[in-house]
């Protein structure tokens, strides 16, 4: 009988010896699937992970091809309205939020982007806490495009305090309630911020 080598095992799962790709891992397993596509996209990130694949940008525009982002739904909970951008680049309406940098907490990461391109500081919806309450796994279009494996985190923010944005990305703002951004074409937004909506709806309710 032949005995295992646990350092064998290691690089079978490369999660044992790497805290941040484990804790992505525990992340989106505890991400109630909304439909069949949030599950469908749920595996294939966790396969992702699980690969040993690298996980963070480290190059721009799109190296490596696939990489993991943080959005950030900002949420009035004065009026409940949601928060959009003009994202230049992706010409949609889409939530704010940007590249995790190797090795930091995604969470750290949506935090870091709502200061950075709103100017304020995010505080974690008590609906959600500090986790996503969403994944996506887009082909993005234009140039530079590659794969984000998106967590979309809420928070809450007053938008009296949102005086700016950044101007280097975004054409402008938007604030909206669910039902009006749900009845925004498809195709100005990003594609799956209906079913974001409608999920997060769904959680307000159960």
């Amino acid at each position: 009988m032949t005995s295992r080598d646990p350092a064998a095992d290691d690089l079978a799962h490369p999660t044992l010896n790497d805290p941040p790709r484990a804790r992505l891992l525990e992340l989106i397993t505890g991400i109630e699937p909304w439909d069949e596509l949030e599950r469908a996209h749920l595996r294939t990130a966790e396969k992702w992970i699980g690969s040993g694949a690298p996980l963070y940008r480290v190059r721009r525009p799109a190296t490596p091809a696939t990489h993991l982002v943080s959005y950030v739904v900002v949420r009035d909970p004065a009026d409940g309205r949601l928060l959009l951008v003009a994202h230049r680049k992706a010409g949609l309406w889409l939530p704010p939020g940007g590249h995790v940098e190797p090795g930091e907490d995604p969470w750290a990461a949506a935090v870091r982007e709502c200061r950075e391109e709103l100017g304020v500081e995010a505080v974690a919806s008590p609906l959600t806490g500090e986790r996503p309450l969403f994944l996506t796994v887009t082909r993005t279009r234009g140039q530079g495009t590659h794969t984000d494996v998106s967590l979309w985190y809420l928070v809450h923010v007053d938008a009296g305090t949102i005086t700016s944005y950044d101007q280097g990305e975004f054409d402008g703002i938007r604030r909206l309630t669910e039902e009006q951004l749900l009845q925004e074409p498809y195709d100005i937004l990003d594609p799956h911020m209906h079913r974001f909506t409608r999920k997060l709806r769904h959680v307000q309710t159960a």
